[in-house]
């Protein structure tokens, strides 16, 4: 078979720099033991891999794809998170003291006291005697 040359597979991929990466990649796929999709006809791996491109038996956008997760350290998978599960009440305490208990706080008053009621209180207030026996 004809030597196959970069304007047989420009056309195919656009970029020649992105071409020797992908082709590369190829190569050591089969090197490594994928199987080829072409006749070999005593051809090393990169001009096997140059083949496949040409003859358009590999895609280009998945050979990149593949490429990329091939040097990625980290694979992010997008999994569906979790929804959040409901608050359980606590199976301990019976629900008649639960029941108490709100009724006891709702039962409960706050004082209220103005800001100038609070600050004549604080002036108001006398310091502790200091004793000698320390």
């Amino acid at each position: 078979m004809a030597r196959v040359t970069v304007e047989d597979c420009i056309d195919k991929v656009d970029n020649r720099f992105e071409l020797v990466l992908l082709a590369s990649h190829r190569a050591r796929q089969i090197s490594q033991g994928a199987s080829i999709m072409v006749d070999r006809d005593n051809d090393k791996n990169p001009v096997v891999a140059l083949r496949e491109i040409a003859d358009e038996v590999l895609s280009p956008g998945d050979l990149k794809e593949d490429l990329i997760h091939s040097l990625q350290k980290h694979v992010e998978v997008d999994e569906p998170e979790a929804p959040e599960a409901p608050e359980v009440a606590d199976k301990t305490v019976p629900a008649v003291a639960s029941a108490v208990d709100e009724d006891e706080d709702s039962n409960i008053t706050f004082d209220r006291m103005s800001e100038e009621d609070l600050l004549a209180g604080i002036e108001g207030l006398v310091p502790p005697e200091k004793s000698d026996d320390f």
